[in-house]
């Protein structure tokens, strides 16, 4: 059976207390005890002190009990009235040990009964004190103080007891027992009233959290949980928040990559089946096949190239791809990137400058820095007017190396800067915009320098000149183990 926190939280609640209870509970009883028997240990033999200066007459105890009238009526007197005052049973006995006076009486019930052979050797050693019914003296629990009465030549006379029921400490027990059942009914009435209300708002941002979690079980990643103050609830809220935004900007993110990849994918395609339905119902004459089979081949290149791509990012992104970093040369890179566009570059009449090689030794993958190189000039080339100008500069700033790609013609517009590495983004007047490209060159650059552990940035003053800047570790760095989106 499934437990839900506020009665989980009541029945820790309760247990504490009730265990707490008992505790103080025994530990109350046990110090209330030692008070009353210490406090009657004193009192008692306070009176069996003075009941022994009163009846001991010089010494010649065992003469007044045998045959002095008078002095024993005197004696029953004293004894009489030391009890009413202590509120005490104060008993007289022969050396034996045989009660022979009571302070109750003639008529007492105690008169004849004899203390037992272990509280007479006791006695006799010392000041006795029990909480006990002296062997069967008494017929029930009494506190009880002993002490001998001991004439002038120090031979035993007799024994005076001192005796006060034990009856009021459990009545006080029992009434302490009975306030503490009572205390514990009232705090775990008062308990469980808390108890509920707390939970109830503890729980309240809890069952928000799960029912909005059934909302994303749903494919609703617009629900968000209020934060209510600052504890570790509200964190957690926060933290559910976070995620539900990032939750919602991936899946606006897939929603819109499945989008563009369906309307990259379909250009192309359109294209390829509208050249070979035109080839094969006699559209398009014999003569122009050539001609229409060679566009047909650049777009199925192209198709391929946008494959590629997102393969390439997918297997990026994913963190499948391992970097093998090592020391060289960037220049190494930068030249033969130029030297294989060499036919665009003549072809568009571009001036390159910038191309004078000085050794700047970087710590990264040649791999990934020669595709970065290259998405970059590539773009370059395709948006510098004819005669234009495209110039290299490399930098050692502190730990790191930038390597910047400058070109002139339109450049990039100021609204479409930050959007120009996201997926897909074109925007026209901006080097997105061409029949053959398809908005993931620049992406792939940003991934692959996160990737190297560097940072990608464009700078551009539109109708002027734009320039991409990049940077590369220069000594051995710990790289990021998962490209960033």
């Amino acid at each position: 059976m499934r437990k839900s926190i506020s009665s989980m939280y009541f029945t820790a609640t309760a247990l504490v207390l009730v265990a707490s209870i008992l505790v103080m509970g025994c530990v109350q009883a046990y110090l209330f005890r030692n008070y009353f028997t210490e406090d009657r240990r004193e009192a008692l033999l306070d009176v069996v002190q003075v009941t022994t200066s009163q009846v001991a007459h010089g010494g010649q105890l065992a003469q007044l009990l045998r045959d002095n009238p008078e002095l024993l009526e005197q004696a029953q007197k004293s004894v009489s009235l030391i009890s009413r005052t202590t509120s005490s049973m104060v008993l007289i006995t022969d050396a034996a040990g045989k009660v022979q006076l009571c302070s109750e009486g003639e008529d007492c019930r105690h008169i004849g009964r004899t203390l037992s052979a272990r509280v007479l050797g006791e006695a006799s050693s010392a000041k006795y004190f029990g909480v006990d019914s002296l062997d069967g003296v008494f017929d029930g629990q009494f506190y009880t103080a002993v002490s001998p009465i001991t004439g002038q030549d120090n031979s035993l006379q007799g024994y005076v007891v001192a005796a006060s029921s034990a009856q009021s400490m459990s009545t006080f027990l029992g009434d302490m027992i009975s306030s503490f059942i009572l205390s514990a009914g009232l705090m775990l009435l008062v308990a469980s009233v808390l108890s509920v209300a707390l939970t109830t708002r503890l729980t309240r941002p809890l069952r928000r959290i799960a029912e909005a979690a059934r909302r994303f079980g749903g494919g609703d990643f617009s629900e968000r949980v209020p934060v209510e103050g600052a504890d570790e609830v509200a964190q957690l809220a926060a933290t559910f928040n976070t995620m539900a935004r990032n939750l919602e900007a991936i899946d606006t993110s897939r929603s819109s990559f499945m989008g563009n990849i369906a309307h990259e994918l379909r250009t192309p395609m359109t294209s390829v089946k509208g050249f070979i339905d035109g080839m094969l119902d006699g559209t398009i004459p014999p003569s122009m096949h050539q001609h229409y089979l060679n566009l047909v081949s650049q777009e199925v290149g192209r198709l391929a190239r946008l494959v590629q791509n997102m393969l390439d990012i997918t297997k990026l992104e994913a963190g499948e791809y391992q970097v093998h970093a090592q020391s060289y040369d960037v220049w190494e890179t930068i030249t033969s990137v130029v030297f294989a566009a060499e036919k665009r570059i003549e072809e568009g009449k571009v001036t390159i400058q910038g191309l004078a090689p000085a050794r700047t030794m970087v710590w990264a993958d040649p791999d990934l820095v020669h595709q970065v190189v290259q998405n970059l000039v590539d773009n370059a080339l395709k948006f510098t007017p004819e005669g234009g100008v495209i110039r290299f500069g490399v930098q050692r700033l502190g730990p790191d190396v930038s390597i910047t790609v400058w070109n002139s013609g339109e450049g990039i517009s100021e609204d479409a800067l930050p959007f120009v590495f996201e997926r897909f983004y074109k925007e026209d007047k901006s080097r997105g915009l061409n029949p053959g490209g398809s908005g993931l060159g620049l992406h792939i650059c940003k991934v692959l320098v996160t990737l190297s552990g560097g940072k990608i940035w464009v700078t551009s003053q539109q109708g002027q000149w734009c320039q991409f800047t990049f940077t590369l570790p220069a000594t051995p760095t710990d790289l990021p183990k998962k490209a960033g989106r």
